[in-house]
């Protein structure tokens, strides 16, 4: 099982109406709660863990991961309010966003509500724990997360998803986004991630620069010119991989792109029975051009709908 932890939003996407003009749609979303959908999407037992709301949002959110085969049995439901995330997307733009967060049920995740969470299930059957996105910018749920970051001994992705208009003192973060980066073993980072993180050096030192931080394996996802990944190896030794981008027609939108790639190569991992510590530091270049490859395409097929809608493996 891969549990994702992170925060459940509300996405209101920008939509233009004939009679009202600019309107917002509410959809569920969230960067790991999309991603317990891509992975369940593709076949692999998921489940999301985090706080939702008790309100009708919260329902529609619950129904959502149930109808998509995530579990829900991680689930806290709670009183306060969800996070709203406004999109707006333009033409051959990213998508620029507007974070509602103050005092939401999602940041509120305490040290013992994450443990009774995880005693639902026995510890044998997790082989992947996903965390990251904006809900590391928020308090205590960072806090919580770190501190059970330096406890575990599972398999740890991690996908800082960076908005930087979260992130109030860049100085402090980074301080925090080291630590993360030595504790987990795989780390997603896009390339506008790496100009927040690291933004005097190019992708390919900054993955150099992360695996020297600690971690395991590294990726970039370069949007349409595909992606490139570092392991350092047991014996120090690093292999270095890049993959093209996968073609497609026409892009709708890339909200959730990046969510979608992480869940599928998680899942190629896996379903290959390449999820454990000694199983990654082991892998041939055959075999993370393979995972690099399957993510790429499940990227690019999101991109092709509208908000955050993976493939399943049929589409695959």
């Amino acid at each position: 099982m891969i549990i994702c932890i992170g925060e459940a939003v509300i996405d209101m996407f920008h939509k233009h109406d004939q009679v009202f003009g600019e309107v917002f749609i509410p959809l569920p979303g969230g960067c790991c709660y999309n991603m317990s959908i891509a992975i369940a999407r593709l076949g692999v037992c998921a489940a999301f863990l985090g706080r939702i709301s008790n309100n009708f949002f919260g329902d529609i959110q619950v129904e959502r991961l149930q109808k998509n085969n995530v579990q829900t049995n991680l689930l806290l439901r709670r009183d306060e309010n969800p996070i709203l995330a406004f999109i707006k997307t333009e033409n051959d733009k990213q998508p620029r966003y507007a974070f509602y967060d103050e005092g939401t049920v999602d940041r509120l995740l305490s040290p013992e509500e994450l443990q009774t969470c995880l005693q639902k299930t026995p510890s044998a059957d997790i082989s992947c724990i996903v965390f990251g996105s904006v809900s590391m910018a928020m308090e205590p749920f960072a806090s919580t997360i770190e501190s059970f970051l330096t406890e575990t001994k599972k398999v740890i992705a991690f996908d800082p998803n960076i908005r930087p208009f979260m992130i109030k003192d860049r100085d402090a973060y980074m301080k925090r986004f080291i630590k993360w980066a030595s504790l987990c073993t795989i780390a997603k980072i896009s390339s506008e991630d790496f100009e927040f993180i690291f933004p005097d050096i190019t992708p390919q030192e900054a993955l150099l620069k992360m695996t020297d931080m600690g971690t395991r394996l590294v990726i970039v996802t370069l949007g349409p010119d595909g992606a490139s990944a570092l392991l350092r190896r047991d014996d120090n030794s690093v292999i270095s991989i890049s993959v093209p981008g996968f073609p497609i027609e026409k892009v709708a939108d890339t909200v959730s792109a990046g969510d979608t790639f992480l869940g599928a190569f998680l899942s190629w991992l896996e379903i290959n029975g390449k999820l454990s510590h000694n199983a990654i530091a082991g892998m041939s270049e055959e075999n993370l051009r393979e995972a690099l490859s399957f993510a790429n395409k499940a990227a690019a097929i999101v991109c092709t709908r509208t908000g955050a809608e993976p493939p399943w493996m049929r589409e695959m």
